[in-house]
């Protein structure tokens, strides 16, 4: 089955029980329950899954959770290594474990010229035949994935089907339009940005904040798609401080707080791997209150 590229598609956070194993059992709970809000794909095991930390056996067997727990709904994971080969092995593995897609992040630590940045994400685009998102997020990788790119990557791999645009830059899906049509389709994934990426034309949204709260998500999602932006300002304005967590450096923590709040701890906890460390002392309190006055708050859908 195809992928429909619109939606709400949370990039999940990986729970970890007390010994920092993975929590299984909460990952397919949550994913349910994401599901059942309305929410349209799975993105497992990127950043703010925190990938990096994760073994590439941890990761075949999330996707594996995934595939059981939601039957249908496309799973994506986050394809990124600090070796070529090892993110070929990743992608080859996530098709065989029946993942839908993949999103293709550059590799961790180096970032190049296009050239080797070209090699790399073709290798991996090219191990399967599974429709691909181009990860665009400079801020974090230090490789910035220009519209001219990827027009390239998609002129020679039909699987290329959409862009996670996430260089902050309010212009770049204006000119990711400009220079590609309709080829791909265009998602958003910095979330204090997201309504600015509707009203250019992005029809998906890659979030953090909707691992603890896809219903407003998607109601947001739907009205800036619609050209409802008036109607969306409410929503937006009482979530910003919350999408705001989303693009800072301990934005794992912080979404892990949200959605262990949000759910009352039962849908998630605080637990990190290091080199993360769980927050604690007025760091905790301050985003503790701006949480739980977004729950008090929360408008009517």
């Amino acid at each position: 089955m195809s992928i429909q590229w619109k939606g709400v598609m949370p990039a999940t956070l990986t729970q970890f029980n007390a010994d920092l194993t993975i929590d299984h059992g909460i990952m397919a709970e949550h994913g349910k329950w994401v599901i059942e809000q309305g929410c349209t794909a799975i993105i497992c095991h990127g950043s703010l899954g925190e990938g990096a930390t994760l073994s590439f056996e941890e990761k075949v067997a999330l996707q594996k959770t995934y595939v059981a727990a939601v039957p249908g709904t496309p799973i994506i994971p986050g394809i990124a290594a600090l070796s070529t080969k090892e993110a070929v092995d990743l992608a080859k593995a996530a098709k065989d474990n029946g993942c839908r897609g993949l999103m293709v992040l550059p590799p961790y630590l180096y970032s190049s010229d296009w050239r080797e940045m070209k090699a790399h994400m073709a290798a991996v685009i090219g191990a399967t035949d599974l429709p691909c998102i181009i990860y665009n997020n400079p801020v974090a990788y230090k490789t910035d994935f220009i519209p001219t790119h990827i027009k390239e990557l998609a002129d020679e791999f039909s699987n290329v089907a959409a862009v996670k645009e996430s260089s902050t830059d309010a212009r770049r899906i204006a000119g990711i339009r400009e220079v590609c049509g309709d080829r791909v389709a265009l998602g958003v994934g910095v979330d204090d940005c997201a309504l600015e990426g509707f009203a250019m034309g992005a029809k998906f949204w890659i979030t953090g904040v909707g691992d603890a709260f896809p219903a407003y998500n998607v109601k947001l999602l739907e009205l800036g798609t619609t050209g409802r932006i008036e109607e969306a300002m409410p929503i937006y304005h009482w979530m910003l401080p919350m999408l705001r967590m989303d693009t800072v450096v301990k934005f794992v923590q912080l979404i892990k707080l949200q959605q262990n709040l949000a759910t009352g701890g039962k849908l998630g906890n605080n637990r990190v791997r290091p080199p993360r460390l769980e927050l604690v002392g007025a760091e905790l309190a301050e985003a503790t209150a701006i949480i739980d006055k977004a729950l008090a708050t929360a408008p009517t859908l």
